[in-house]
């Protein structure tokens, strides 16, 4: 059966088709749709392969387009699996999480010289106040109702604070970051005598003891209280040196307060597996102490008060030191501290609890650094 037979022109129905594609080149319209044996046909999208002599058709078309997009996706989908990619690391940009901010530390050390010289002051006025032994005995308390005084004992109790003192000054010299922790020792300093300054005046005790011989009080002298605050600054308002005859600074102990902070500093920057050295300080710590009571130079309350507030303000300290999530929490209430906002300013640029490093605080001669530097060479060889 002859083609022209087969097919009726009159009746051919052309079909919509909408294409929506971005071409620079025009695209031929589809072909129309045929009847074959009385069914209607449409011809492929994609052209048939062309008989011999007859010419290829156009690429414009949409099966063409069809075409050229499963062969892009296919050659991009083997691209990415065969490609090989170049890392180039970035260097990132380093902070200082541990600046050493020595100005900082000489403003913390300044607010405890203060403190320690206003507490002077503060002692020699409330010595006028002290009621005399005659007049007022001393308060009744259990611990001297079962221990009797031993006279020698409040020198032992100097001498373990001198001893403390002296071994964290030097563990303090050996710190690499000295400066940071310098700044947090003369803060707390710094804070509890100025505590202890307010407990003195605001209450003032009789004598604990009537072996205490207290200097005669100066009233109106304004010149002799000025030699007294000098005399007790030189001496560092120890009885060791004499400096110390006056009466009146009991709440709370300042020799509690030295005692136990500097065991607290030595124990908490120093490396752990150093128990001995810390059980050899908590002894001397604690002896200290002890011997206070022993002495009757405190009552019993002054030394308790003392080392709560020694240890109470040390741990909330370190507490947010160490714990930078805390310094913004909403639900930080230790952040509602009076001393916060000073907090804040010695410890903004801290971004990391301190290491343990130890270092030699002098520098060493160019010879010996390069003596040091043959040996490690040698070594690693």
């Amino acid at each position: 059966m002859a083609a022209s037979e087969l097919i009726q022109d009159d009746d051919d129905i052309r079909p919509h088709v909408e294409v929506n594609v971005t071409t620079t080149n025009p695209i031929s319209p589809p072909p129309p749709q045929r009847e074959v044996n009385g069914k209607a046909s449409l011809h492929a999208l994609s052209p048939s392969p062309p008989t011999a002599g007859e010419p290829r058709p156009e690429s414009g078309g949409v099966g063409s387009l069809l075409m050229q997009h499963k062969l892009m996706r296919s050659l991009s989908h083997g691209l990415r699996r065969h490609c090989d990619y170049v890392k180039i690391s970035v260097p990132e940009e380093r902070t200082d999480r541990l600046p050493r901010e020595w100005w900082k530390t000489g403003v913390a050390f300044l607010y405890a010289v203060f403190n320690l010289v206003f507490t002077t002051v503060v002692i020699t006025v409330v010595h006028e106040r002290v009621p005399d032994k005659s007049v007022s005995p001393p308060l009744p308390d259990k611990f001297f109702d079962y221990v009797d005084r031993v006279p020698w004992a409040f020198t032992v109790t100097e001498v373990n604070g001198l001893i403390l003192v002296g071994l964290w000054l030097i563990q303090w010299l050996l710190l690499e970051h000295k400066s940071i922790v310098g700044r947090r020792c003369f803060f707390l300093i710094g804070t509890l005598y100025m505590y202890r300054c307010i407990t003195m005046y605001v209450t003032t005790l009789p004598v604990p003891g009537r072996h205490m011989v207290c200097a005669p009080k100066l009233y109106n002298d304004s010149t002799g209280k000025i030699w007294r605050i000098l005399r007790l600054i030189s001496g560092g308002g120890l009885s060791l040196t004499g400096s110390h005859m006056m009466c009146g600074d009991f709440l709370y102990s300042g020799h509690t307060v030295m005692c136990t902070l500097s065991y607290l500093f030595i124990k908490e920057y120093s490396p752990r597996w150093m128990w001995w050295y810390h059980w050899f300080c908590w002894v001397l710590s604690a002896s200290g102490v002890i011997c206070i009571l022993v002495a009757h130079e405190h009552y019993s309350i002054d030394v308790l008060v003392g080392y709560i507030a020694t240890t109470r303000i040390f741990w909330w300290y370190h507490t947010m030191a160490n714990t930078h999530a805390m310094r913004e929490a909403p639900n930080n209430f230790l952040s509602r501290t009076w001393w916060n906002p000073i907090f804040n300013f010695l410890e903004r640029n801290v971004q990391t609890p301190v290491p343990l490093i130890f270092s030699w605080p002098v520098p060493l001669p160019a010879s010996c650094r390069q003596r040091y530097r043959m040996v490690e060479g040698g070594r690693d060889e």
